[in-house]
This record gives C-alpha cells, sequence and structure tokens, in this order.
C-alpha cells in the first residue's frame, strides 16, 4: 500500500484574518462610484446631465452595440423565428417613435390623437416583448414563464389609461435595465463577486432616497434657457407639478450615471474575460472572414458615427 502523507502545517491565524474577502475593492469601486454619482447629481443636476449626455451618451450606445454582437450567435438554428421578430420589433418600433411626432405634426394632429399614438406604440412594445419572453421560454431548457400574459396585458391597461405617465416611467426604469444585464455578466464570467453586487445594489434605492429627502421640497431649477427647459421637461416637469424640478432632474441623472457606469466601466472590464474586444473570437467573427471583416467594418463605422455626435453636441448641443 502507498504510504499517505498528510501535511501538519497549520495555516497562520494572522494570514487567515488578514486575507480580504472576495470582491472588496470590486464592491469599493461600485459602491464609490454609486454615491459620488449621487452626491453630483443633487447638487448639479443640470451642469451633471449636460456633461454625462455629452461625454457618455455615443460611446455608451457603442458598447452597447458591440455588447450585442458578442452575444449573437453564428447561426440561429431553432432561434431563427426569435431572432428575426427581435430584430423587426426594433426597426419598426425605433422607426415608429422617431418618426410619430414628425408625422402627428404634419397631420396637425389634436391632443388625443397625440395620446391615442403612443398608447398604440406603447401596446405594440409590450406585445412584442410578451411573443419574444413566450418564444424563449419554449426553447429548451424550457421554462414556465406563462406569466408574462398577465402582466403584458395589466402594463397595456396602465398604457392607456395614463399614456403621458407610462413613457415617462420608461424614462426612469429603462436605465435599470443595465443592472440586471451587468448581474447577468458577473454571473457569468466573475460569480463569486455576485453576492457582493447584490449588496452594492442596495446604495441605489438608498441614494435615491435622499435626493428626494433633500430635495422633494426644493425650489425648481432657476435656469430658463431652452436646454434646462428641455432637460426638466424630459424628466416630467410638466407632468408633475408638484415635486420640484431640481428633485426630478436629480433622480433622472443619478440613473443615468449608474446607467452609463454600467456600459462603460463595469461591462468593458468584465469583457476582459470574454469575447468583447475581440472580433474574431465572437460567433459571428468566427463564421467566416467575410463576417469578421464585416464585423469590424460596422464596428469602426459606428465609432465614427460617435465622434460625429460629439462634433454635433459642440456645435448645436
Amino acid at each position: 500500500a502507498l504510504p499517505i502523507y498528510m501535511s501538519t502545517t497549520a495555516l497562520s491565524p494572522v494570514s487567515v484574518r488578514s486575507a480580504p474577502p472576495i470582491g472588496l475593492v470590486f464592491g469599493a469601486l461600485v459602491l464609490g462610484f454609486v454615491l459620488v454619482a449621487a452626491a453630483v447629481a443633487g447638487l448639479l443636476p443640470i451642469q451633471f446631465s449636460i456633461l454625462s449626455v455629452f461625454l457618455c451618451a455615443g460611446p455608451h450606445n457603442w458598447v452597447e452595440a458591440r455588447y450585442f454582437l458578442s452575444r449573437l450567435p453564428a447561426r440561429w438554428g431553432r432561434l431563427r423565428s426569435f431572432f428575426l421578430l427581435g430584430f423587426a420589433g426594433v426597426l419598426v418600433l425605433t422607426a415608429g417613435f422617431a418618426g410619430l411626432p414628425w408625422f402627428l405634426e404634419l397631420l396637425g394632429a389634436d391632443g388625443d390623437i397625440w395620446t391615442t399614438s403612443y398608447a398604440a406604440w406603447n401596446t405594440l412594445l409590450a406585445l412584442w416583448i410578451a411573443m419574444l419572453v413566450h418564444m424563449r421560454s419554449r426553447q429548451n431548457p424550457r421554462r414556465d414563464w406563462g406569466w408574462i400574459w398577465p402582466v403584458t396585458f395589466f402594463v397595456i391597461a396602465l398604457a392607456w389609461l395614463m399614456p403621458m405617465l407610462w413613457d415617462l416611467s420608461l424614462v426612469y426604469l429603462h436605465p435599470l435595465v443595465a443592472l440586471w444585464i451587468l448581474d447577468r455578466e458577473i454571473r457569468r464570467t466573475r460569480p463569486e463577486y455576485r453576492r457582493t453586487y447584490h449588496l452594492c445594489l442596495l446604495a441605489v434605492p438608498a441614494c435615491l432616497g435622499l435626493i428626494w429627502w433633500n430635495l422633494a421640497g426644493s425650489a425648481n431649477l432657476a435656469g430658463n434657457d431652452l436646454l434646462s427647459m428641455r432637460i426638466s421637461e424630459h424628466a416630467g416637469a410638466s407632468m408633475l407639478r408638484g415635486v420640484s424640478s431640481r428633485c426630478l432632474v436629480a433622480t433622472h441623472t443619478f440613473l443615468e450615471a449608474v446607467h452609463y457606469g454600467v456600459w462603460l466601466l463595469a461591462i468593458p472590464w468584465l469583457g476582459s474575460r470574454t469575447n468583447l474586444w475581440s472580433v474574431p473570437r465572437m460567433p459571428l467573427g468566427r463564421r467566416s472572414l467575410t463576417w469578421m471583416r464585416g464585423l469590424q467594418i460596422v464596428l469602426l463605422l459606428s465609432a465614427a458615427v460617435v465622434v460625429v455626435l460629439w462634433l454635433a453636441f459642440l456645435a448645436d448641443y
């Protein structure tokens, strides 16, 4: 029989106690970013909004597009109908949202027609998402996502009962989608940090509570220039007249800053462990040399669009 050797060397109690918890630096950076973003948004809401949109709007869309392309499979197989519906919905809904104001102004539509049109657009958006969730649930491994239909019809009811408030809720809720995507990426690439990340997420509602507590009763923003008025309008100042516009702009700017932080800091950092920064390693890039060159050209052109956007901001924000 082979002898079995067991080490009798004990771990030093000092070394065990001094070992930093997993994700300590990561958690400190995430928490620090959230706290700084909340503080700046509360103190300088308009200025922070202008600066963050100027610097981050274009680049964060570029990273989003790159992330999306890196996650697309080379061949769709049984998910072909899922992806076709997804792409069709993106194109149709985007074109509709961009063209609807122009079309309604051309018709000289009154307020009721505007309200009905946006309620119809929100209905199509809700049904499109529900269909995608339903189709994905029927693919292996099958998932019990039947709850999507009652939730969808409830959302549609809200969209028709309060169409403008529902549109405003999308303005505030859509930045939070990035936090869910980041959670999925942490689970996929650095699962040991996930618990720390979940604890850090508690800082977001805490900071929102502090912003509301400090600014809900404050005076409205003093700026009467067109840019300040547009920023306040986007944050819902014209609909929520009983709430300080300073509080609304600070809330929206804080959420947008968190959104930008996810896409411009966290996702790129996690991308060092994935194919995010390597087109040849992307599934579509591995499909053929033609696909790889095509992806590189698309990403290069989209980066040029970001530069053009910056120049346009400088010319006329």
